[in-house]
């Protein structure tokens, strides 16, 4: 039976991010998506113009109402999350989320804490990653940060492999049992790589894959629903890390190649189910 899973996050009419980043993955793996949007924008905001609206907390509460209505929450068996455009925002997210484990307490919340990045620091409300900190973070089962919102919802500097492995230890501290961090670079890692760990609290393992020399959004929204899926096919956070990084690897290097601005989601999906380059992960030794 395919799973069921409610994917709250932003939406463009053109390009892929937020839930045009995730829920193609995740139905091209089988799975049924039940999508809320959180705001509608003619294109994600990396371009520097966009046009559309963010959508209130009261209008995701009443879609939520409105998918309960229809008795299926109880069959769902994930939420997952992305950018939230206010703190209100947030709060509705999580009441969504604590719904759906009503009706299914077995059900799993994936948040993904986008705040920030390298280069481009917080680009969020400031409300936002104290809200992440103390309220998301204690909800959610699984979460995915990049490297640069590790050390923002820990307060600890990640420089070399002991300080990641410290950092991922006061994440799961702070409530989260599945922690996956995408885009990993310390001094320890290749000038010409880049790394993603994974942890489940009693191992991390980490996959390597050369550094692609390109800059396009969306991929962290689509590498957190893959490891999502993964991860409730087989609960392997070494199978689910290791088959999310192939083949978001593989549609990265496709995107590369053709020198496309927007992630080849679409061109590239065969990369979702038989990836062109098969990672390992490994276990990780700090």
């Amino acid at each position: 039976m395919s799973e069921l899973i409610l994917s709250i996050q932003s939406h463009v009419a053109y390009g892929h991010v937020g839930n045009d980043a995730a829920m193609f993955p995740l139905q091209r793996l089988g799975a049924e998506v039940i999508a809320i949007h959180t705001v509608q924008f003619s294109n994600h905001t990396g371009y520097g113009a966009w046009t559309g609206e963010v959508f209130s907390a009261a209008s995701i509460a009443d879609l939520v109402r409105g998918v309960e209505a229809r008795g299926v929450l109880g069959l769902c068996d994930g939420v997952i999350s992305g950018y939230m455009g206010s703190a209100e925002i947030g709060m509705a997210i999580l009441d969504a989320a604590l719904t759906v484990r009503s009706a299914n307490p077995g059900a799993l919340y994936c948040c993904d804490p986008v705040m920030g990045d390298v280069g481009s620091g917080v680009f969020v409300r400031p409300e936002i990653p104290e809200m992440m900190r103390t309220k998301a973070m204690a909800e959610a089962d699984i979460v995915t940060p990049n490297q640069f919102e590790l050390c923002l919802l820990t307060g600890h500097e990640v420089t070399d492999h002991a300080s990641l492995v410290h950092a991922v230890q006061a994440l799961h501290a702070l409530g989260p049992k599945i922690i996956m961090v995408t885009s990993v670079m310390t001094n320890e890692t290749p000038d010409d790589a880049i790394d993603c760990i994974a942890s489940d609290g009693t191992k991390m393992v980490i996959v390597r894959t050369p550094r692609l020399s390109l800059a396009v959004n969306g991929a962290g929204d689509a590498i957190s629903a893959l490891f999502f899926l993964h991860w409730l096919r087989d609960h392997s956070v070494s199978n689910a890390l290791a088959q999310a990084v192939s083949s978001i690897y593989g549609i990265l290097k496709r995107t590369e190649d053709e020198g496309s601005r927007e992630i080849l989601l679409i061109p590239a999906q065969e990369e979702l189910v038989h990836p062109t380059h098969k990672f390992k992960a490994e276990l990780f030794a700090s």
